[in-house]
């Protein structure tokens, strides 16, 4: 969509405390980053994060204390919330702060939607029900615009014949978080962007030459569409530092088996202990070289991302914000 990448900072919920949060997301604005991706999780991937607030909370209050976009990386419609409740929860927040907000919808994790106690269907079901969940939702925004009810009669997915009255003129862009390039395809058909956590440039590229075939497909302009990169990263001082922060803070990066399906973050603990540095290989970039971050981003950027939200997975949450904003994302075109 835009000329120039936006990178934004990609607020890890599940490792700080609201307030926390908050001030980072604030603090990064301060220092370059444009808008906040911010995690939405009931349990953190490993007990030693320690938090796990409500994203719907936090998202009002980065609303409040920053100027530019937001909004949740994978929101996840069926389990804990009906997706007429996200559309709420979107609306309101859009209504707010007009331009500002994106609703981010994926097929969730089982760790995070399995709280509800319901059954935890197989993965080509909850990608169903979350495509169900999105014409759901873009049906009641679209109605609701109009000042009309609409009903909904799915196979996941149902809803009494009602309209959203607190909704804004233009209701917010609706993303799809996928890996996978048969649902970026099927997203593009319907959905207005996508979300993807960083991988292989290769597959990224991918992931967006389906989805635009996708939107080609729907008789839309895959230029207006908004495509969305959530990229983890470790950097530190040192590459010693860089090793320990991913080892210790971010071990899912070396995990390279689905994850939709683990319950419980002592799981994730458990399977965290058989992690080493070789874990990692190219999934993740570890380094102190702030030269090789830069060419990483930049590498996204000329992949075709309109946005870069960059989650450093250590603690130096500060320093990362001031280097980066001063050597990195000036450099970013």
């Amino acid at each position: 969509m835009s000329a120039r990448v936006e990178v934004g900072y990609a607020a890890a919920l599940e490792k700080y405390a609201p307030a926390e949060a908050v001030e980072l997301a604030a603090l990064a604005e301060q220092h370059g980053f444009v808008g906040t991706l911010a995690t939405d999780h009931f349990q953190p991937w490993l007990p030693g994060q320690g938090q796990a607030p409500f994203v719907w909370s936090v998202l009002t209050a980065l609303g409040e204390r920053t100027s530019s976009n937001f909004g949740p990386g994978m929101a996840v419609p069926g389990y804990r919330y009906h997706p007429a409740t996200l559309a709420q929860a979107a609306a309101t927040l859009a209504s707010m702060y007009e331009g500002r907000h994106w609703l981010g919808i994926g097929p969730g994790e089982a760790l995070n939607e399995h709280v509800t106690a319901s059954y935890w269907p197989e993965a080509s079901d909850r990608i169903n029900s979350m495509f169900e969940a999105i014409d759901l939702i873009k049906k009641l925004f679209a109605a609701s615009i109009a000042g009309r009810d609409t009903r909904f009669a799915g196979t996941f997915h149902r809803m009494e014949s009602t309209r959203l009255w607190t909704m804004p003129a233009v209701a917010p862009p609706v993303l799809v978080a996928t890996s996978g390039p048969v649902t970026a395809r099927r997203a593009g058909k319907i959905a207005d962007g996508i979300v993807t956590v960083g991988t292989s440039y290769d597959r990224a590229a991918t992931l967006l030459e389906r989805f635009d075939l996708g939107v080609r497909e729907s008789g839309r302009d895959p230029r207006a569409m908004l495509k969305v990169l959530h990229l983890n990263l470790s950097w530190a001082p040192t590459q010693e530092e860089a090793m320990a922060h991913a080892i210790e803070q971010w071990p899912l990066g070396a995990m390279a088996f689905p994850k939709g399906d683990i319950r419980s973050p002592q799981v994730f603990e458990q399977m965290a202990r058989l992690v080493g540095p070789e874990g990692f290989d190219d999934r993740m970039l570890i380094s102190s070289d702030v030269d090789a971050h830069r060419a990483r981003v930049q590498k996204f950027a000329d992949i075709g991302f309109d946005r870069i939200y960059l989650h450093n997975v250590g603690l130096n949450q500060r320093a990362f914000i001031q280097t980066f904003g001063a050597q990195v994302l000036p450099t970013i075109g």
